[in-house]
């Protein structure tokens, strides 16, 4: 029976993940991830695709995010409370972050890092631009098999940025998932499709160096779904919030009908 391994968030999207041995999921997900945002003097977005090694810099936030804590390579931190200047939206890979300028001295800091004047947005709302699928999973199996492919002995799981790694599972058992339900702690998430995999997957997830060619694996393997999309691990809503924690373990409430499998591919 797979059960969790590890939980990863980020507070601030692109940065380095925080792996805490508990999470409260809620219907947006966990309230503390991806709550920040980052942009340019242009309100570009500025992720780990325009600049891979803000990933060296962590991030720690509180589920009410009126707290911020930046921590550095070198091990300077930055912390102060949040203040709120103006609402601003910025366009993020097809949506809209809404939200609102973070008043205080993060931007400054992570500016020479990212090579261009940085400002720090908080979301108005946890969850940030997502409209559904909040969760995502990834499993140990999946990964072997990965590797397999790669010729590596193994791939770090941290380079999918998921919020939850299983071990314990066969490969690709996540996908058998979508269309049904599962149990894992207080929470049930139902499964609702593959996660289309992004060029940040092939950047070290400790420095942010492009290492590894992730996508043409997968695709050498898994091939494209609906010709556009290189498939690894699974998203998932949220039907019941509750408390997730290492250790527990998956239960399979439900599974897919049959049309719901064919149409997962």
């Amino acid at each position: 029976m797979p059960s969790v391994a590890r939980l990863s968030i980020a507070p601030v999207r692109s940065l380095g993940l925080e792996h805490p041995t508990e999470v409260d999921v809620t219907e947006r997900g966990v309230v503390e991830d991806r709550r920040f945002f980052l942009t340019d003097d242009t309100n570009r977005l500025v992720d780990r695709i325009v600049v891979g090694r803000l990933v060296q810099v962590s991030a720690h936030t509180n589920p009410e995010a009126t707290m911020l804590r930046l921590t550095f390579a070198d091990g300077t931190v930055v912390e102060d409370e949040v203040k709120l200047g103006e609402a601003v939206e910025t366009p993020i890979h097809g949506r809209t972050g809404v939200g609102h300028v973070v008043i205080g001295p993060w931007g400054e800091a992570l500016s020479p890092i990212a090579g261009r004047p940085i400002t720090v947005v908080r979301c108005d709302r946890p969850g940030g631009t997502r409209t559904g699928n909040p969760t995502s999973i990834v499993s140990d199996g999946s990964l072997r098999e990965l590797a397999a492919h790669a010729g590596l002995d193994e791939v770090d799981g941290r380079r999918f940025r998921m919020l939850i790694d299983l071990e314990g599972a066969k490969a690709h058992e996540e996908d058998t998932w979508i269309g049904g339900t599962i149990g894992i702690g207080e929470a049930i998430l139902r499964v609702t499709k593959p996660d289309a995999r992004c060029a940040i997957t092939t950047q070290d997830p400790d420095t942010g160096e492009r290492d590894l060619d992730t996508l043409r694996t997968i695709i050498s393997y898994r091939g494209l779904r609906e010709g556009k999309h290189a498939d690894l691990g699974v998203l998932a809503d949220v039907e019941r919030p509750g408390r997730i924690r290492v250790g527990d373990a998956v239960t399979v409430l439900s599974m897919p009908t049959v049309a719901e499998s064919a149409a997962a591919g």
